[in-house]
């Protein structure tokens, strides 16, 4: 017995020591081809799977509901006459979604911040920031341009309702989770409810409050998009072109449409991105993994 726990013990220990030996540093090629290599395969595998769609499952007569790449380049992105229109309304939506994303986040962090004030304003507005996320807002938005019209507030108004509940969520459960034994200090220190708010709670819950807003990033581009499709009597936005392409059957413009979206999108989105970790990299693992 006592040899088996001898022998057991240079074993403990040098578990011990080798979970606390420092892991060799990733190479600087691995971390190159996980930059650049995995997104360009994927990317290469998506344009075969977009030919063998064109050229192996749709029938020659269907090949125009979805044109080969290079039709969408050449045809669309690389014609100025098509491109420009595009870039245009992209400026537009871009506008919608910058007033929507700064009113969003605005009116988000108002609200999870008195949500976390006291439990009577959590039951009163909680439930309306729920109903806010679960209302069809293509159901809604014809009410919306009845009330308000048909120009930049009613579109600002669908990208707040899109945009607002991950902010006023992640907002309230982000100062909910401060740490007890902080709050007890900041009692014993005699701070104020600004102090708290100020330099507990807010610090606390910033790396949650980034999320909610990085989500929001990506969900107000959606709202604006959707705003253009159906307010779009005065400046059109990428939405109303995306509704003209559909409904010509304009395949390449309307790839082409949907691509800059997208990569519109993906652009807000990376950039709240680069932000959280600029804020919160440092010091919190959501930062780091962003």
């Amino acid at each position: 017995m006592t040899q088996s726990i001898a022998v057991r013990m240079p074993r403990a220990r040098s578990a011990r020591a080798a979970a606390q030996r420092p892991r060799p540093a990733v190479s600087l090629s691995n971390r190159a081809f996980g930059a650049v290599g995995v997104p360009a395969a994927s990317f290469g595998a998506a344009i075969a799977a977009w030919y063998t769609v064109n050229y192996l499952v749709l029938a020659p007569e269907r090949r125009f509901l979805l044109p080969a790449p290079h039709r969408v380049l050449t045809q669309s992105l690389l014609d100025w006459s098509h491109l420009g229109p595009m870039l245009d309304a992209l400026a537009v939506t871009a506008r919608v979604t910058a007033v929507g994303f700064v009113i969003a986040v605005l009116f988000g962090l108002v609200v999870g911040i008195l949500m976390n004030q006291a439990t009577w304003i959590e039951r009163a507005v909680y439930p309306y920031a729920v109903v806010l996320q679960v209302i069809p807002i293509l159901a809604i938005v014809p009410l919306i341009g009845l009330w308000f019209g048909y120009g930049m507030v009613a579109r600002t108004i669908v990208c707040v309702m899109i945009a607002a509940f991950p902010i006023i969520t992640n907002t309230h459960f982000g100062m909910q989770s401060v740490d007890r034994g902080l709050h007890e200090l900041f009692t014993l220190g005699c701070a104020s409810k600004w102090q708290r708010l100020v330099k507990l709670e807010l610090r606390a819950a910033l790396p949650s409050i980034l999320t909610g807003i990085r989500t929001a990033a990506g969900l107000v581009v959606v709202g604006a998009i959707i705003g253009d499709m159906f307010f779009a009597k005065r400046q059109p936005g990428i939405g109303t072109l995306l509704d003209i392409y559909r409904s010509r059957l304009q395949s390449e413009d309307l790839i082409a449409a949907i691509l800059i979206a997208s990569a519109f999108g993906i652009a807000v989105f990376s950039l709240f991105g680069v932000l959280s970790r600029a804020l919160v990299g440092r010091w919190h693992a959501s930062g780091s993994r962003s």
